[in-house]
């Protein structure tokens, strides 16, 4: 890969186990990334043992990436090891509550894409796994996370097998707004989507659905609200579990 806009999302991986040295330089540079009041509010959980794995996949709905990639790494909003060097310089940390997860969470999201961005510089690929918060409870059984650690995104690694056709994007002023935030109009809507409405695949994704639009695809079907709320309320128990809320 030569720029971002050429980037693309990985599914199918060489067998080639990713180096240790590789690894760790790759998160070394990573943590420059920007980080709220320098604190680093992130852990790291490097899988390989095709066991660990095993036990993870029913958590991302036994994608096969996680049994195919060389490499899962869990990405963890982490305020506990902050928390007790605070303790152990008596200092008392006052960062069991929701805000605090916000702020571990913008922390963890930032070097995660930084370290994807580094990754697929050096020819590796990656797939960011959203089933992450979905089932957080699992994970943090499976990794063993102690109180005030979160999981907050997975992505899996390797040198790819494939080079598959990119995903389509919004066009830029789907997204961009001047100075403050304008309100999309139907016209705007139908503008901005027009492309993504226009394409095989999506036409095929509602015809195999036996749906009359795109957008029934995606609240009838993949991301539906009874899901959404199922999901929020064992997120929102991770939470209360680990101490954010």
């Amino acid at each position: 890969m030569t720029t971002i806009k050429e980037r693309r999302t990985i599914r199918k991986y060489k067998s080639t186990p990713i180096a240790q040295d590789l690894l760790n330089r790759l998160l070394e540079e990573a943590m420059r990334t920007p980080t709220m009041g320098n604190m680093q509010l992130y852990s790291v959980v490097a899988t390989t043992d095709p066991k660990v794995k095993a036990e993870l996949a029913p958590a991302h709905f036994n994608q096969p990436m996680v049994m195919g990639a060389p490499l899962v790494l869990t990405f963890c909003a982490d305020f506990n090891r902050a928390s007790k060097w605070c303790e152990q310089r008596e200092a008392q940390p006052g960062y069991d509550n929701f805000l605090s997860f916000i702020n571990a969470a913008s922390d963890t999201l930032l070097l995660t894409q930084t370290f994807c961005n580094l990754a697929e510089a050096e020819g590796l690929g990656t797939c960011y796994l959203g089933t992450t918060v979905y089932m957080p409870k699992d994970i943090i059984r499976v990794l063993n996370l102690p109180r005030l650690v979160f999981p907050v995104a997975t992505i899996t690694v390797g040198y790819p097998d494939e080079w598959p056709e990119q995903t389509d994007r919004l066009p830029l002023d789907g997204i961009l707004h001047h100075d403050t935030y304008k309100d999309y109009l139907p016209a705007d809507i139908d503008r901005i989507y027009a492309y993504k409405e226009s394409l095989e695949e999506s036409k095929r994704f509602v015809a195999e659905n036996n749906k009359k639009t795109l957008a029934q695809v995606f609240t009838d079907v993949r991301y539906t609200k009874n899901d959404n709320v199922f999901m929020s309320k064992g997120l929102m128990e991770a939470l209360e579990m680990q101490g954010f809320v």
